[in-house]
C-alpha cells in the first residue's frame, strides 16, 4: 500500500510539473525593425523563462501599422494574444474591458507620472517600459557647413531656427527630415514643444484640456512663429507621406538633412548596424534643444511622455503569469539594461548617471538636453480624448505643419472642437 501511495504521489507530481510546462503565454510586439529594443525583449523573456521553467512565452513582431491592425481583429475575435505592445493613447482598450488591471505589478519600482499615464478610473494597465523626450538631433557636419554654431545651452532661438531652413534650402538641402506618412504624432512635435514653452506647465495643460482658449493671443502668436519656420521650407517635400522609418534613413543616409525632430527612442532604429537601417558609422550626430520660444513662460519646459508598453489581455487564461512577466520588467536591474541596450528613458525608476557601456557618452549628450528641465508629462493625443483628440491629430500633426490651412483656421477647428467659438 505504501509503496502504491509512492507511485501515485510521484505520478501526481510528474502531472504537476507537466501541466506547469504546459503554461504558454502568446505576445505580440511592435519594434520587428528596432533590432536593440527587440534585443532587449527578448533577452527579458529568457531570463524569465529561466527564472520561471514552468512558462514558455511566444513572441511575434511586427511593424506598428500591422500589429495595430492585427490586434483589432483578434481582440473582437477573441483569439487576441496573453500579453502585447500598447501605448497609453489606446484609451479604447480601457474603455472597453480589454485590458488585465495589473494593480498586483510592482508599482513601487515605477516613476509615479509613469503609472498615472496608464490608469483608467483609478486602476493601472500598462507596463511602462518606454519613456521618451522630443529631442532635436542633427549632423554635426552639416551645422558647420552651413556656418551655424550651436549655443552653450545647446538652445537655437526661434529666429535661429527659421535662419537655419533658410540657409540649408539655398544649398538645396532639406533642413529637418520630419514624416507623419504612419504616424499620428510627430507633426505635432513642432506645435505642442513650442506652445509648452510659450504657456507653461500650467496654462499648456489648460489648453490640452479646453480651459484656455486657442484664441488666446499667446497660442496665437507661437503658431505664427510655427508657420515662419514651415514657410521657410523646414519640412520636406514628402511631409505627409514620409514613413518614421524612411525619415530616419532620410536624415542620416538619403538625401540626407541637417536635422531630425523626433522622440528619443531615435536610437533604436539609427543604432542598428547601418545594413540594418541604422546610421552611418561614424556619423557625426549631435543633440540640441528644441528652440526658446520668444516671450515664453518656460524655455526650459519639455514634454516626457510613456511610449512602448506592454499590457495584458483581459481574457488570458494564465493572469499569474502574464503578470508576473511583466513584473519581471519592475526593478532597477531591468531598468539598468534597458538604459544600457536601448538608450531611452523609461518608466521604471532608474539611476541615470549609472549609464555605462559604449554608448554611455551619448547618453550622457541626451542627458545634457533635459539639464534643468521641467517636464510636462504626455504628449497631447495621450491626454486629450474625443472629438478635440481627433481635431488635434488633423489639425496639428498633418494639415498645419504641410501648410494647407491658415493659423486662423487651425485655431477655428481645435475651439469647435472644444465647443468654443
Amino acid at each position: 500500500m505504501g509503496m502504491l501511495k509512492h507511485v501515485l504521489l510521484a505520478a501526481a507530481l510528474a502531472f504537476s510539473v507537466n501541466a506547469s510546462a504546459q503554461v504558454k503565454l502568446t505576445m505580440w510586439s511592435h519594434w520587428a525593425a528596432e533590432k536593440i529594443k527587440r534585443d532587449y525583449v527578448e533577452d527579458a523573456i529568457k531570463r524569465f523563462e529561466a527564472a520561471n521553467p514552468g512558462v514558455k512565452i511566444e513572441a511575434q513582431w511586427y511593424e506598428k501599422t500591422a500589429l495595430y491592425a492585427a490586434l483589432k481583429t483578434a481582440l473582437r475575435a477573441g483569439t487576441a494574444p496573453d500579453l502585447f505592445y500598447a501605448e497609453p493613447d489606446q484609451v479604447e482598450y480601457m474603455e472597453n474591458g480589454l485590458l488585465l488591471d495589473l494593480s498586483p505589478l510592482n508599482w513601487s519600482a515605477i516613476e509615479p507620472w509613469a503609472k498615472d499615464i496608464w490608469s483608467y478610473k483609478g486602476k493601472p494597465y500598462g507596463m511602462p517600459l518606454e519613456a521618451a523626450t522630443v529631442e532635436l538631433y542633427y549632423n554635426k557636419k552639416l551645422l558647420t557647413d552651413l556656418g551655424i554654431k550651436v549655443p552653450a545651452n545647446l538652445q537655437l532661438d526661434a529666429q535661429g531656427l527659421t535662419d537655419l531652413a533658410k540657409r540649408a534650402r539655398a544649398k538645396n538641402i532639406t533642413p529637418m527630415s520630419l514624416g507623419v506618412g504612419d504616424r499620428p504624432y510627430p507633426g505635432a512635435y513642432l506645435v505642442h514643444e513650442a506652445l509648452l514653452k510659450k504657456l507653461g506647465i500650467q496654462e499648456y495643460d489648460a489648453l490640452l484640456k479646453g480651459k484656455l482658449s486657442w484664441s488666446d493671443a499667446r497660442v496665437v502668436e507661437t503658431l505664427r512663429v510655427v508657420r515662419s519656420w514651415t514657410d521657410a521650407g523646414l519640412l520636406p517635400t514628402t511631409f505627409t507621406t514620409l514613413k518614421l522609418g524612411e525619415a530616419h534613413g532620410y536624415f542620416h543616409t538619403n538625401p540626407g538633412a541637417v536635422t531630425m525632430l523626433v522622440g528619443s527612442w531615435y536610437t533604436s532604429r539609427a543604432f542598428n548596424p547601418p545594413d540594418k537601417g541604422g546610421q552611418p558609422a561614424n556619423f557625426p550626430l549631435g543633440i540640441m534643444k528644441f528652440p526658446a520660444m520668444p516671450g515664453a513662460a518656460c524655455n526650459e519646459c519639455r514634454t516626457l511622455s510613456v511610449g512602448g508598453s506592454y499590457v495584458a489581455n483581459a481574457a488570458t487564461k494564465h493572469p499569474k503569469q502574464a503578470i508576473a512577466f511583466l513584473n519581471s520588467f519592475a526593478n532597477p536591474e531591468a531598468a539598468r539594461r534597458w538604459l544600457e541596450g536601448v538608450l531611452v528613458q523609461t518608466g521604471i525608476k532608474a539611476d541615470y548617471s549609472k549609464v555605462s557601456g559604449p554608448h554611455a557618452g551619448y547618453f550622457r549628450e541626451l542627458g545634457a538636453t533635459s539639464a534643468g528641465a521641467k517636464f510636462y508629462f504626455g504628449q497631447p493625443i495621450q491626454v486629450m480624448q474625443g472629438k478635440p483628440k481627433e481635431v488635434f491629430t488633423q489639425v496639428f500633426n498633418n494639415a498645419f505643419p504641410a501648410g494647407t490651412i491658415s493659423v486662423e483656421e487651425a485655431v477655428k477647428q481645435m475651439n469647435a472642437a472644444y465647443g468654443k467659438h
